[in-house]
C-alpha cells in the first residue's frame, strides 16, 4: 500500500464507523421528537429540510474541504490543499403559504482557499490562497408535493483575489433542482451552467467560461435524527482539452442534526472519491466537514401576499 493510500485507508475505517454509529438500532433520542424550533418542528424534520434544496429553513452553511489532487504534471505523493465554502441558505417567499408556497432559492457560494497547488510545469507547483470566484443561483421553486422542483437563473462573480483561483470574468446561465423527497429520503440534482457575458475580463489569452456544475444528492433518513446519503458536485469546463474536462466525484457522507442552546444545528462528514478526474492534474480525493446552524428567516412574508 502506498504512502498515500495508508491515510484514506485510514479514513474510510473512520467513515465506516460513523455509518455504523449512525446505522445502529437505538432507543428513540430526544433530538428525534424534541421540538428544537417553532417553526421547523423537531431535530429530525429540521434534518430532512435542510437536505431538500427548496425547504424553507433560512440557514449558514459552511463546509471545511481538505482536498488530495494528482495527475500526469506531479510526480510522488498527493498535492495536499484546504479551503472553506460559505453558504448562506436564504429562501425568499414570494407567494402563497404553507405547501402552497411560491419561494425564490438563494444560495450565494463564497469560496475562501487557505492553500491550493498549481502547476507551472512537470512536477513544478505554486501553493496559492485567497478569495476564489462567487456564484449565485436563484431558481424559483413552486409548489409540487413531494416533488422537489425549481428553475432559474445563475450567475458567476469574478471575485477572485488571485488569478489562479478565478476567472476573471462575469457569467451567467441557466440553473435547475429536480428530484423527489419522502419522510425517508431525498433524492435529486442541482445543476448550474455557466457562459461568459460582456467583454470585460477574460484578458491573458483565457478563454471564455463555458463550465458545469453539478451537484447530486441522496440522503436516507434514519433514527435520532442521523442520516446517511451523499452530495458530489460533478464539474465539466468546455476550455479545457478533452481528457480534462470532467471531475466525477462519488462520495458518502454521515449527518446529525441536534439543538445547541435551542438552535437547530446539522453536523456533515465525508469523503469522494473521483472516479474520473484530469489528466494533467485535479482533484482525486476530498474529505469534508460541514456545520450548518439555522437562522431567523429575514423575509417570513410573502413577498406577493396570496396568504
Amino acid at each position: 500500500m502506498t504512502s498515500i493510500c495508508r491515510p484514506k485507508f485510514v479514513v474510510l475505517c473512520a467513515l465506516g464507523v460513523l455509518v455504523t454509529l449512525g446505522t445502529a438500532q437505538a432507543d428513540p433520542h430526544p433530538a428525534e421528537t424534541e421540538q428544537v424550533h417553532d417553526k421547523h418542528g423537531s431535530a429530525a424534520e429540521v434534518g430532512r429540510k435542510l437536505s431538500d434544496p427548496t425547504s424553507n429553513v433560512w440557514a449558514l452553511f459552511t463546509e471545511f474541504d481538505l482536498t488530495f489532487s494528482d495527475g500526469d504534471l506531479n510526480r510522488g505523493d498527493d498535492r495536499i490543499g484546504g479551503q472553506m465554502i460559505f453558504q448562506p441558505i436564504m429562501p425568499f417567499p414570494l407567494y402563497g403559504e404553507g405547501k402552497d408556497q411560491w419561494k425564490m432559492i438563494t444560495r450565494p457560494t463564497i469560496p475562501l482557499v487557505f492553500s491550493t497547488s498549481v502547476p507551472r510545469r512537470s512536477n513544478e507547483f505554486s501553493n496559492v490562497g485567497g478569495f476564489g470566484d462567487s456564484t449565485l443561483p436563484m431558481p424559483i421553486s413552486p409548489p409540487a408535493g413531494n416533488w422537489i422542483l425549481g428553475l432559474g437563473p445563475t450567475f458567476l462573480f469574478p471575485t477572485a483575489t488571485r488569478d489562479e483561483l478565478g476567472k476573471d470574468q462575469f457569467a451567467i446561465g441557466p440553473t435547475g433542482i429536480f428530484g423527489h423527497k419522502t419522510k425517508d429520503y431525498t433524492l435529486g440534482v442541482f445543476p448550474q451552467y455557466y457562459w461568459k457575458v460582456g467583454s470585460t475580463g477574460g484578458q491573458g489569452g483565457r478563454r471564455a467560461i463555458n463550465q458545469m456544475n453539478l451537484l447530486y444528492f441522496g440522503f436516507l433518513n434514519l433514527q435520532n435524527a442521523w442520516q446517511i446519503g451523499f452530495n458530489p458536485t460533478i464539474t465539466y469546463d468546455r476550455r479545457q482539452e478533452r481528457e480534462n474536462r470532467w471531475n466525477v466525484p462519488v462520495g458518502l457522507l454521515v449527518t446529525k442534526t441536534m439543538a445547541i442552546n435551542g438552535r437547530p444545528m446539522k453536523f456533515q462528514f465525508g469523503m469522494e472519491y473521483s472516479v474520473v478526474h484530469q489528466d494533467d492534474f485535479g482533484k482525486r480525493f476530498l474529505m469534508k466537514f460541514n456545520v450548518i446552524p439555522v437562522i431567523p428567516g429575514l423575509v417570513e412574508n410573502p413577498i406577493f401576499g396570496g396568504g
